[in-house]
């Protein structure tokens, strides 16, 4: 049993946490989320979808529709946590309607954050998609 055997598992329990617990914090813990978080959900909801059919039939070629997914998706995370934690970044408006972008609705330890969390998610996903092995099926 090698760890390579199990990465779309372990990517897509990664996905379906992250996406379970977005929804945990809207729809139970009552946070609205800001236009960012909509952007981090758009590309980190279809992942629990992919990557578990991808998982099921043992696909690795799909990590060729992930990693985009994945990359900006993490991209995007890291931006939204910049803007919450560095000053610099905070003059940059880009949710002028509803909840402000640098709103933090947790902050654990100091340093986790909501985007911290997609982020972690995010960087799991695609490392573990660089880990399988390209060719085999």
């Amino acid at each position: 049993m090698r760890v390579r055997d199990y990465t779309l598992y372990m990517a897509w329990i990664v996905a379906v946490t992250a996406t379970l617990g977005s929804l945990y914090f809207s729809e139970i813990r009552g946070f609205i989320p800001c236009d960012l978080c909509w952007y981090q959900r758009i590309f980190m909801y279809p992942l629990s979808i992919i990557l578990g059919i991808a998982a099921f039939y043992n696909e690795t070629s799909l990590k060729k529709y992930v990693l985009p997914l994945s990359i900006i998706g993490m991209c995007i995370s890291l931006f939204h946590y910049l803007k919450q934690k560095v000053p610099a970044f905070s003059s940059i408006n880009l949710c002028e309607k509803g909840v402000p972008c640098n709103m933090e609705y947790i902050n654990w330890l100091g340093f986790i954050t909501i985007p911290f969390l997609a982020l972690t998610a995010f960087t799991l996903i695609t490392i573990l998609m660089l880990l399988i092995k390209s060719g085999r099926q």
